[in-house]
């Protein structure tokens, strides 16, 4: 993928990493140690891999955005994942660290529910009916209302936002 991105267009300027893997436990018993390792690969580690094979064909103004979620700060029943969440807030901080100095911005995006397919591929029936009526607006989100903060994260007018975490959370706060 990098290497086409890279033979069509001669170098990498945006770099979003937005893959996920969830499923929702009661206890951590239920938590399979296969699906423990999968959700880390999918949702940590496929970050870490784009990052590193993308960097060498990055430039100064060039930009990383990584996708965390409200769960990191606040988990329901959704344990592995939550933890991937805050592991990609706590490493786009970190890369926002490290980069600075070679001009490449390093910032995430926070999402409260949205809804994807996703949500009922991996929720139980009666909590995909309720999903999103617990943030104020009482709703959840439609994947279209996140773009506009991606696309802002990639573009030159967010030239001096770097190592932060946008929380689009249909009113849940993220302190």
């Amino acid at each position: 993928m990098i290497a086409q991105a890279v033979e069509a267009f001669g170098r990498i300027d945006v770099l979003v990493s937005n893959a996920a893997y969830q499923m929702s436990h009661e206890s951590i018993e239920e938590i399979p140690d296969e699906e423990w390792e999968y959700t880390f690969r999918t949702n940590v580690s496929a970050m870490f891999y784009l990052c590193k094979a993308a960097l060498p064909h990055m430039n100064a103004g060039g930009s990383f955005i990584g996708s965390s979620s409200v769960n990191s700060d606040m988990p329901p029943t959704l344990a592995p994942y939550a933890a991937t969440k805050a592991a990609i807030a706590n490493f786009s901080a970190s890369l926002a660290q490290l980069l600075g100095e070679r001009g490449i911005r390093v910032n995430s995006v926070a999402p409260g529910p949205i809804w994807t397919p996703l949500i009922p591929a991996t929720m139980p029936e009666e909590k995909v009916a309720k999903f999103g009526e617990n943030v104020p607006l009482g709703r959840a989100g439609q994947p279209v209302e996140l773009s506009p903060i991606y696309v802002l994260l990639a573009s030159d007018e967010a030239s001096f936002v770097s190592g932060a975490r946008v929380a689009v959370t249909g009113g849940r706060p993220m302190l």
